[in-house]
């Protein structure tokens, strides 16, 4: 395996594309959380600030961890990915992400293991979430790293 290191202007990009699929996946599920398609309750980092917290908070507060988690996870697949960003290394990333949410996240906040006090349902709509989450975060480093040059971590410069 190579190892590529990312100039800082590349770290900086990768942060700039994790904020945009952390955007674009908060305003497809506040739509399905509006317009009562979702299933769930509440918005998932919601419910696990509250749980943090031991009380209620308002929407934007779940929003925002919403988005640094995405914005994070979305970095580590531009990193683990650079410079071939393949789909496959971001479906195992999000399958991985789904597995740790119905059997960490879920039970963590009250929705059982696998979301099932809450409903079966939920196992699918976070299915979904984890799918789109990884066809952003490919989509989105294709086009946001297209014609960059790799620096391996020997020094040597690569290309893309």
């Amino acid at each position: 395996m190579t190892l590529f290191r990312l100039t800082a202007g590349q770290w900086g990009k990768a942060l700039g594309l994790g904020l945009l699929n952390g955007v674009a996946l908060a305003i497809i599920m506040v739509i399905a959380l509006k317009t009562g398609v979702s299933p769930l309750p509440k918005p998932l980092a919601l419910a696990f600030v509250d749980t943090l917290t031991g009380q209620p908070m308002p929407l934007p507060v779940g929003l925002v961890f919403h988005l640094a988690y995405v914005t994070f996870w979305t970095t580590v697949y531009a990193v683990w990915a650079f410079p071939r960003f393949s789909p496959g290394k971001a479906l195992a990333l999000g399958l991985a992400l789904w597995i740790f949410l119905l059997v960490v996240f879920l039970p963590l906040v009250g929705w059982g293991l696998l979301g099932l006090a809450v409903g079966p349902k939920l196992i699918v709509v976070f299915l979904i979430n984890h799918l789109l989450f990884a066809l952003f975060a490919w989509g989105l480093c294709r086009w946001g790293f297209r014609g960059v040059t790799a620096q391996r971590a020997g020094g040597t410069a690569g290309s893309s």
